[in-house]
Order: C-alpha cells, then structure tokens, then sequence
C-alpha cells in the first residue's frame, strides 16, 4: 500500500468517533473473518470500539470463530445514526452490500478494502489489491507496514479467512500467501485448530450437501458438471454450496462447475469455479463478477431459465 494511502487510513480511524465495518452480504469466510479482525485491530492499536454488521445468513461453520459475538445482524442494531467512519470490506460490487448500504451512503468517508474486480467502487479511498488471495492478506499487510499490533484473535481469523477462500490453499495463485501462513504458524496459530473450528456443521447440511451432488448433471463430454439446489436444500445449506462444488471439481475429466441456488421464486444465485480456465466472463455476462476460476452471480429469473442461459454460455467451452 502507498504510504500517502495508509496515512490516510490511520487519519481517519483516529478521527472518528463512531466507526463501523461490514462486508458483503451472506458473508463466507473471508468477509466474516476480515470484518471481525480489522475491528479487532482497531480495538488494539487506538482504543476505539466499532461495530461490526453483517446482513443475511452467518453459515454454520463460522459459529465458533474467535469474537463471533462480536459480529450483529444489521437489522438489530441502529444504524440510523450518520457514522464518521465506514469500512466496507471484500464486497465486490454494489449489489452484494445489501441493506447495510444506507449506512454507507450516509458515512462521512467510506474505506473500502477488497481483493475483487470491482470497476464501479463506492470508497473515498480504496485500498484493495485483486492480486490478493483474501481480504485477510491484505489486512495481514496493512497490519506489517503500520507495524500494528495483533493478538491471537487477529491472527486466527485471518488465518480463517486465507483458508477458507483459497480452498485451503487450493486456488492459491501466488507463494505470497503460504508465506503468510507461515508467519502466523511461527505466530502461534494451529492450522488443525483453526480448520477444527470450521467442522461444525448440522446433520442436516452434510446430508443435503451430499443429495445435492449425487443429483450433479455432465454436459459437453463430461466437462462441465452442473448441480442444482432447490428451495428446499437452499434452506439446509444456509444458502451455499462450497463443499458440493469442492467434491465436483474432483471428478476426473471436469473442467466447470456450476452451482445453480434457487433463492426466491425469481431469484437464482450461480456460483461457478473451474480448474485452468476463466469463468469470470460467464459471471459477467450474467450480471455478477469475480475472480478468474471462482466467481458467480444472482440473477432475477427462475431456476430453469437460467439453467437454459448457463448451458447455452458454455456451449462454446474450449
């Protein structure tokens, strides 16, 4: 980061009386993870409490993180009041910061930082960095060249937060990351604590997770492998799917997956993933964004309309 730009982070943290943090909506890993660090991070270097929010569903898996009561649902909270400070983090566009949004457009300067693609942003100043592999990479940096202070919490939910979005490191692009992870091991942090933390899953949702892919579709010799959930499983998995599309991209001579979520009668999320070629394209053409081999999209149309407009997008697959 530019040291004009941390500057500037540090004169407005400190200039704040009230400060709040949110990431997406339907935060993963990294959001949650991000979110609660960074406010851990204010907490210890100026004193400050800010108020961490989240809108829609906390995946079961992240109820044991370290500070998770911490982290309130936005509705339960007031944010009526015009903050002096926003951190909005790994939002990646507009459509994914949900009813939190008002506080934003209100805040008195808003900080983002973020690891997407993201074209149309919303911060004063941006401190994001697509060649991260997680927002906890880049708050690990910020924290190294302020020369800030962490504790275990810190350390542990940026750990959380590196795991769960490069897959446990499998989509990790760059040796940057394992380095990281390798500081905060000699830091103290327990990779099998850390993952041990994530096992917490409802009966329920290893089951339907498991029905899911059993009713996984193959298209074009195999490549493409496309399984759907419906209302019904949507409600079990709290709204995600990583460990179907994990167990499809295991399958010998898959090169996509597709996650097609049936949210609301005219609402279909598609997460897509594959293993050596760009999806991000796919994504954006139906409205959504994200990294290379990982991205997706919630697209205003019924399930099977967009199962059409999917298969027709990757007709022409290489």
């Amino acid at each position: 980061m530019k040291t004009e730009e941390l500057d500037i982070l540090i004169d407005k943290i400190r200039g704040a009386k009230s400060i709040l943090i949110a990431g997406h909506k339907n935060p993963d890993g990294d959001a949650m993870c991000s979110v609660l660090a960074l406010g851990q991070l204010i907490k210890l270097n100026f004193g400050k409490d800010a108020l961490c929010v989240y809108d829609g569903n906390v995946p079961d898996m992240l109820d044991n993180i370290p500070l998770r009561k911490k982290m309130h649902f936005y509705g339960r909270v007031d944010l009526t009041q015009a903050f002096d400070l926003v951190l909005l983090l790994d939002y990646g566009n507009k459509a994914h910061i949900g009813g939190i949004m008002p506080a934003v457009e209100n805040a008195g300067f808003v900080i983002e930082i973020d690891h997407h693609k993201n074209d149309d942003t919303v911060g004063d100043l941006c401190l994001n960095d697509v060649n991260a592999a997680a927002v906890g990479e880049i708050l690990f940096n910020i924290a190294e060249q302020l020369q800030w202070v962490r504790d275990s919490d810190v350390n542990e939910l940026i750990a959380i937060s590196v795991l769960t979005d490069t897959g446990n490191f499998k989509y990790a692009r760059r040796g940057d990351i394992l380095r990281i992870m390798a500081q905060l091991v000699d830091g103290g942090v327990s990779i099998e604590r850390v993952s041990n933390l994530l096992n917490n899953k409802p009966r329920k949702t290893v089951l339907t997770e498991a029905a899911v892919t059993s009713r996984t579709e193959f298209f074009y010799r195999g490549r493409l492998a496309l399984a759907t959930i419906d209302a019904k499983d949507y409600k079990n998995l709290d709204g995600r799917g990583e460990i179907v599309l994990s167990l499809l991209g295991q399958i010998k001579g898959v090169e996509y997956i597709v996650l097609l979520k049936r949210q609301k009668e005219q609402q279909t999320g598609v997460s897509l993933r594959s293993k050596t070629h760009p999806v991000n394209g796919i994504a954006e053409s139906l409205g959504g964004g994200g990294h290379t081999y990982a991205a997706g999209a919630v697209v205003h149309d019924t399930l099977d309309n967009v199962r059409a407009r999917v298969l027709e997008l990757f007709r022409g697959i290489k």
